[in-house]
Order: C-alpha cells, then structure tokens, then sequence
C-alpha cells in the first residue's frame, strides 16, 4: 500500500487485513521501488502523488524492468486522459479519490482472481501460434516470443489468453472490458484500447501491423494464428 498519507493507508490496511491480506505501507516512491524488487508481493495499491518520486514513475520503472506486479492507481484526477495515461504505462486499474475502501477491497480479490487459473486451466496447456513465434503457457503463466520470455501486466494476460483461446472470434470492447474486469461495460472502451496497443508491442513483431491481434473496426478485435 504506497501512499504518503498514512491515515489513508492505515485505514486500508485494516479493511484488507479484515480479508485476511498481509499488507506493508510504503509512504514514498523510492520506498514502493525498493520493496516491490524483493518479488514478495502479489499487488500494489500505488497513489500518484509521493514524494520523491511521483507514481507514475515508479509504475514506469517497475514495467521498464520486467515487474508484472498487478498494479492498482489511486489519484484525486478523474479524467479519461489521466486514466488512459495511467494503464499507458502498466496499471492493471484505477480508482479515483475519494473511493470506498470496501470498493478497493473488492477490486484487489478480483484482480488476484484473475492469475488464478480456473479449472483445468484457461487453455489445455501450451499453445503455439505463428510456427511457434508465440508461446502461452497457462500452467507456469507464461509467455513467450521466440522462445524469449516476455513480461506482460494482469490485465495483458489476461486478454491475450481471452483472445488466444478463441482464434478468429470477434470480441467486442465490452466483452473484453468484461473478461478483464469481471464487469460488462461499454463505458471505457479505450482502456481497453490502451491495453491492446501494450500487448501488441510485447508479442507483434511489428506493433503497426500486427499478425496476431487484430482490429476489427466497428466491432473491436480477433486473434488470428498467422503461420509467419
């Protein structure tokens, strides 16, 4: 819980110690950095506001250096643009000040619901697609390109297995906002946006041309098993 208001982190920490987590509070960027290198931690509730260093940054370094760490934003903005510029650079979601911590609470278990595979996995095992270009690995919660291992946020596993395990359907924005939110909505179809263009410049060869995600205007996007 990174926030230097620590009234504010007191009272979360006790709402999510209710629900059985293990919080420690961080009350400065570098502080958040630090503590996130250890690798002990399955999700940050990181402010924007710190001293030292602002959120952003320290999102932006956590993603530069391969961290997957699933990533909740707290900021007193609530325009659209702040948002997309916040899951832009890695946050898995973003919940504006003043928020109800029973609503933060909630956003953590669905999160971590999400790494969870269901039964049997959300693919039979391994996939490979484009004569083995791309690798998903649903067991390890694994990805690959060109057998390079590439570190992708929550949300962009979650919606490159939603799309792989389904080539050629189409999605539209609202069914993936709801297989990556839990909550089908059609209200912000950019942040889904804002995700697929992250993903595609971990797993396209070219980013503007993609060979496996594909744009289906109108409608919203479709995995496609390119052999190439």
């Amino acid at each position: 819980m990174v926030d230097d208001e620590v009234k504010i982190t007191r009272v979360i920490r006790a709402y999510l110690e209710k629900e059985g987590f293990s919080v420690t509070e961080a009350h400065d960027g570098q502080n958040a950095l630090d503590l996130a290198a250890s690798g002990e931690f399955s999700l940050m509730v990181l402010d924007l506001m710190l001293p030292h260093l602002p959120g952003e940054e320290v999102a932006r370094r956590l993603r530069m250096s391969g961290q997957t760490l699933p990533i909740i934003m707290l900021t007193a903005k609530d325009g659209e643009e702040d948002k997309i510029a916040g899951l832009g650079i890695g946050a898995d979601d973003f919940m504006v000040k003043p928020f109800s911590p029973r609503e933060l609470v909630a956003r953590v278990h669905a999160i971590l619901r999400r790494l969870r595979p269901s039964k049997g996995g959300l693919l039979a095992d391994v996939w490979e697609f484009g004569s083995g270009r791309l690798t998903i690995d649903t067991l390890r919660h694994y990805v690959a390109v060109l057998d390079v291992s590439i570190a992708l946020t929550a949300t962009e596993y979650k919606l490159l297995v939603t799309l792989a395990r389904h080539p050629g359907r189409v999605f539209s924005r609202g069914e993936l906002l709801e297989a990556i939110s839990g909550e089908l909505s059609t209200g912000f179809d950019r942040a889904v946006d804002s995700h697929i263009k992250n993903l595609r410049h971990k797993v396209e060869p070219q980013p503007d041309q993609p060979i496996f995600i594909k744009t289906v205007y109108g409608v919203g996007y479709k995995f496609e098993d390119e052999k190439k």
